[in-house]
């Protein structure tokens, strides 16, 4: 049977529990025409103590297969809190033991060389600071751990890379701080990641600009043969 524990937060304001209402609707054709299995694929073979960031109203969940020990979901948004509380609370996961920590990429609240794995599913475009969420993710992988993510990305299209610096401010305003224009890649290449094992995707269901896709499963920097 799945053991839920979940860390209290603070109240959600009104425009926090908008966003996180929205969240969903906004993502479901996306969901149906692809993500949904791109996330299943990703999680699949996960197992043993899993630290997933940034996870939203939790739609990873359904995914995680029972291998996973512990899983524990970080989030700093109050309104995505409460939706992920609750859907963790219908057991709608098949981890063993499912906690949900509201925190952020940029300071994890977990010692060295904490879990196996580290999810990321289009989070790092929001972080704040995304090199410092690298940072944390690598340190609290043990030897041996891996990044597993999934991020949209500035495109290697010359032309849709334009239009996504053009839009990248009304696009940030409309998608709660999203960086449609953001090299994900390059920024995990200069914080030690080895980036080689990368794939690339479409997001389809989304607007164009926020097509290009990143996806793998990375060593943690230093592990690397």
């Amino acid at each position: 049977m799945t053991t839920t524990v979940t860390t209290a937060t603070a109240r959600p304001s009104l425009n926090e529990r908008f966003n996180a209402a929205i969240y969903e609707p906004i993502l479901a054709l996306g969901e149906r025409r692809g993500t949904a299995s791109r996330r299943a694929s990703l999680l699949g073979d996960l197992r043993g103590s899993v630290l997933e960031i940034g996870a939203g109203t939790g739609l990873n969940l359904p995914h995680y297969p029972a291998t996973v020990g512990e899983l524990v979901l970080t989030e700093p948004d109050p309104g995505m809190v409460a939706r992920l509380q609750r859907r963790v609370a219908r057991r709608e996961c098949a981890a063993a033991s499912v906690r949900v920590v509201p925190a952020p990429a940029e300071s994890l609240w977990f010692p060295d060389a904490a879990f196996d794995a580290v999810v990321s599913t289009m989070v790092l475009c929001t972080v704040p600071d995304p090199a410092a969420a690298l940072q944390e993710i690598a340190r609290v992988l043990r030897p041996g751990g891996r990044l597993v993510l999934v991020e949209h990305v500035l495109s290697p299209s010359a032309r849709l890379a334009r239009w996504q610096r053009r839009l990248a401010r009304p696009w940030a305003a409309f998608a709660a701080g999203c960086r449609c224009d953001q090299d994900t890649a390059a920024l995990l290449a200069r914080s030690g990641w080895d980036v080689t094992a990368l794939g690339a995707g479409t997001w389809g269901g989304m607007p164009r600009i926020v097509h290009p896709l990143v996806t793998g499963s990375l060593e943690r920097p230093g592990d690397a043969s």
